[in-house]
């Protein structure tokens, strides 16, 4: 029989969070950087990473190299005491774990363990991030996570002036990590009865309500909702207007300078939601797509007349309940083909 202090003893390792339910938060003066963890590729990694930042190892370290737009490197204890020599920069916290190479890429934000040049199995405290991907990393580093949200932060800090070796000007400051729980998707369990709502879509030319219809499309009503509370749609555009057709927005390439955004890891192919009997006349609000029927994913349009043609084969997920006048607007601008020759945008 099981001691009643055995038990206790136990309690904390059974209500213990996994590393997959946990997120890196990164505090830096150019902004905040979160990374969620890959403990199937790299478990030792991840969890000595976890425990040295709950126990405040990095706090006051600091990203000290930099490649603009590739990566950036962090995690020196060493440069917690800001007198430390540059000579020194990158030589502390090394050589204290075997790899752990898999099939994860060096893609864009993935987050890797630095390690001594050309001594294998000397991983250690340090990491770096990749900006963009590095192919002649792979299987050659441990990988252990990757960004969810602040890759703006990143480039930001790929970006500073930086002088031999890549080392920068100044240290990047990492005030603090913090392990969080993973932050919960919005709307991905709500129940059909709480998708009924009416939201306001800012546009340039003015604001538009559209009453949601989750009885026709619950999923693409989750995913809408999503992406606008969590401001993902802001900034972007409408990049294509047909007359007595459509006008069609909301694709995150279309940002200022294709700004990443923090929302963009709830971003996915949404399944096909297609019904007969919604008609696409004007005022329809539904979802555009690639020849693929279920390659839907953030990018939607507003009906300016009956399409018959998009009946059943489209997902019709709103309508236009207020400012359709505004529909009126987007018709009478000038264009070039498709395009509108002047930035309509979602505010």
């Amino acid at each position: 029989m099981r001691s009643p202090l055995l038990a206790l003893l136990l309690l904390p390792a059974a209500f213990a969070q996994s590393p997959d339910d946990l997120e890196a938060v990164i505090t830096t003066p150019l902004g905040v950087i979160r990374f969620e963890f890959a403990p199937a590729k790299a478990p030792r990694h991840v969890d000595e990473f976890i425990a040295r930042a709950r126990k405040g190892y990095y706090d006051g370290s600091a990203f000290h190299r930099a490649v603009a737009n590739g990566i950036i490197q962090g995690g020196d204890p060493l440069l917690k005491n800001p007198k430390t020599p540059k000579n020194l920069w990158g030589s502390g916290g090394l050589n204290l774990l075997k790899g752990e190479y898999s099939d994860m890429k060096h893609e864009r934000g993935v987050v890797s363990t630095v390690r001594i040049p050309g001594k294998p199995d000397s991983d250690g405290a340090q990491f770096f991030i990749c900006v963009s991907t590095q192919p002649p990393l792979d299987g050659q580093f441990s990988a252990f996570g990757r960004i969810t949200e602040g890759l703006a932060v990143v480039e930001k800090i790929s970006r500073v002036p930086t002088g031999e070796n890549g080392f920068t000007d100044s240290p990047v400051k990492i005030d603090k990590i913090t392990i969080e729980p993973k932050k919960r998707e919005p709307y991905v369990d709500t129940p059909v009865d709480q998708l009924r709502k009416t939201v306001k879509l800012p546009t340039t030319l003015g604001t538009i309500e559209i009453t949601l219809e989750p009885d026709w499309a619950p999923n693409h009503v989750r995913a809408f909702l999503k992406l606008l509370e969590s401001g993902w749609y802001t900034g972007t555009s409408f990049h294509r207007v047909v007359k007595e057709f459509v006008v069609q927005g909301g694709m995150g390439h279309t940002r200022p300078d294709s700004a990443p955004h923090d929302a963009d890891r709830w971003v996915r192919n949404l399944k096909g939601e297609f019904r007969e009997d919604v008609k696409h006349v004007r005022g329809i609000v539904s979802m555009a797509r690639g020849d693929d029927p279920d390659s839907a994913t953030t990018s939607f349009f507003l009906m300016l007349g009956p399409a018959p043609h998009l009946d059943g084969k489209y997902t019709a997920f709103g309508r236009v309940t207020a400012g359709l006048e505004i529909l009126d607007a987007f018709e009478k601008e000038p264009l070039e083909g498709e395009t509108p020759t002047r930035r309509l945008e979602i505010k």
